[in-house]
């Protein structure tokens, strides 16, 4: 197997910690523990008492009962048994590739969007065609070329909705679309929701695959729209039984079973789900149009508008490759950003504005001081 560097969280490895403006971070702004009691109402002593009394055996091999029943509540057809969960979503979206993709099988994915959905698989001997979502086109997918590529036989099509780094939503009725092509290629549609939740507009808003299709495969994680990362909990869910047995089979390899305190916490929280969401959409709608201001103050920056998430991507003029144009703004005015390149993207960078409004106007006002160097003032 020859694993290629994973560029976005390479980066970060390298850059985030000790970043002095950190705003490409794509989390809803983090809770602390007693933030999450207070918002949610529940005894943080009486938990606490109620775990220390546990024996700190192995969890429930596939999942915390009462935690699969609130995950089960974020879908309109998934029940507690179609789920599994996982070490995080990033874990979520490796068991599914170990467990369903063979060598020489025929993968679709996009870009830009988490290089994990075409790298992982490319690993493990698939091949795989990427087709590219266009500014131009809002980042929606191409109907006609997806079709076209699926017509030369395909395993799996890969999807990230709403969509890493861009903030695109694929909607309701585009997605009933592209589960027909899976449908009639006889392709499982995996698509990774971790931003689900937390859209600009009610309105918009995308039913999960694993509610739309047959062979459709969801992940989330209390990570991003929860603001849990912490916890590194995340979970699969689809209702295609012989999918399921295979990834149960699988899981005895890699996973066995989470963190007995990691699943008691997410269970928590899940049961106060709205008023997490509910924080989480006010911060970001009070943030987007702080980034959207910017970017039209600054005759150098563009973007699409997000419609969900927690980031965009803006893109700049000046003929400097994207990560050498993060790498200098890191060092000369603290600006931390992911360059496009991580993201197949040329002369971008991926700015979150799901944290606290003064990193985000700093940070900013930094993007805009290197734009001043690169002008020569």
């Amino acid at each position: 197997m020859i694993v290629e560097q994973f560029g976005v969280e390479d980066w970060m490895d390298r850059y985030e910690e000790g970043a002095r403006y950190n705003i490409t971070d794509t989390c809803a702004k983090p809770l602390t523990l007693n933030e999450l009691f207070a918002l949610s109402g529940e005894d943080k002593q009486d938990f606490m008492e109620t775990f220390f009394q546990r024996e700190q055996t192995y969890g429930p091999i596939w999942g915390d009962r009462g935690l699969k029943e609130e995950i089960s509540h974020l879908y309109e057809h998934i029940s507690p048994d179609d789920i599994l969960t996982e070490h995080g979503a990033t874990g979520g979206n490796q068991h599914i590739f170990f467990s369903l993709i063979r060598p020489g099988d025929r993968i679709i994915a996009y870009a830009p969007s988490y290089q994990q959905f075409y790298s992982a698989p490319r690993s493990l001997g698939a091949q795989v065609t990427v087709l590219h979502l266009k500014k131009e086109r809002g980042y929606m997918p191409d109907l006609d070329e997806l079709r076209q590529a699926a017509r030369e036989g395909v395993r799996m099509i890969c999807l990230n909705n709403p969509n890493n780094p861009t903030g695109s939503l694929i909607p309701k009725d585009m997605m009933e679309e592209i589960v027909d092509i899976a449908r009639e290629a006889g392709a499982y549609l995996f698509c990774d929701e971790v931003y689900a939740g937390v859209s600009q507009r009610e309105e918009d808003r995308c039913p999960s695959v694993a509610d739309l299709y047959e062979k459709g495969i969801a992940t989330g994680s209390m990570s991003k729209a929860f603001s849990l990362a912490g916890l590194r909990l995340g979970w699969l869910a689809t209702k295609d039984e012989e999918a399921l047995a295979q990834f149960r089979r699988v899981r005895d390899y890699d996973l066995v079973s989470c963190s007995l305190f990691d699943e008691a916490v997410a269970a928590l929280a899940l049961r106060h789900k709205e008023k997490i969401l509910q924080r989480n959409r006010a911060i970001l709608q009070h943030n987007l149009p702080i980034l959207e201001d910017w970017v039209h103050e600054e005759s150098h920056a563009s973007f699409v508008k997000p419609k969900a998430g927690t980031m965009a991507l803006v893109y700049y003029d000046f003929p400097l490759p994207s990560t050498l144009f993060s790498h200098r703004m890191y060092y000369e005015t603290g600006a931390f950003t992911v360059p496009g390149d991580c993201f197949d993207e040329p002369f971008s960078f991926r700015v979150g504005y799901g944290h606290d409004e003064e990193t985000l106007k700093k940070g900013l006002a930094a993007v805009s001081e290197f734009f001043r160097i690169l002008e020569g003032k």
